[in-house]
């Protein structure tokens, strides 16, 4: 069973709970609500064409036992340099405060690759040991940059060494993310 238990402008307004989060962040239009969409098999994340849609910290309880938690995306959302900067600290704090966090999913879409922003985050998460995987979203679609910079492990202490390439349309990739985060 799947249950949205809401959206939170704070990490203090999150609820206690001792289920393990498996988080996702990406730019934003990486398709990270499409990707949980297709994970949990219903459609529970709001999608949409407009990047910067989902703006808060939105959980979902899978069976009782695991949560989906969809963070904000960054990068690219028309938001005045403030709420930009209030959400970079939003995830911060997230990221260096919330104890169930097993795992932090990076989304790169790849048919562009890494950029800074990308760079940055898997840079805070190597600082500061927060367990994060790479995940490329879009693999169905026709690549548009042949000389991507290549993301290896060998360069980040805190990432998982396998990067998982998904489609959310074609399902590539689910099986590895739901097994992972412990859900059928």
């Amino acid at each position: 069973m799947i249950k949205f238990v809401g959206g939170f402008d704070t990490v203090k307004s999150l609820p206690k709970t001792q289920f393990a989060e498996y988080a996702f962040v990406g730019r934003s239009n990486v398709g990270k609500s499409s990707l949980i969409n297709a994970i949990v098999g219903e459609k529970i994340a709001r999608t949409s064409n407009t990047p910067g849609r989902t703006q808060t910290l939105n959980l979902f309880n899978i069976d009782d036992r695991v949560m989906i938690v969809d963070l904000p995306g960054y990068g690219y959302a028309r938001i005045s340099k403030v709420d930009a900067l209030r959400w970079l600290e939003r995830l911060e704090e997230y990221l260096t405060t919330r104890r169930q966090l097993k795992r932090l999913f990076v989304l790169i879409d790849s048919r562009i690759g890494p950029r800074d922003s990308d760079l940055e985050l898997m840079e805070f998460c190597d600082e500061n040991a927060i367990q994060y995987q790479i995940v490329y979203t879009k693999t169905d679609k026709r690549i548009r940059e042949k000389n991507q910079l290549k993301i290896e492990h060998i360069h980040h202490g805190a990432m998982v060494s396998d990067i998982i390439e998904t489609s959310a349309e074609k399902k590539t990739g689910i099986e590895s993310l739901r097994k992972i985060i412990g859900i059928k």
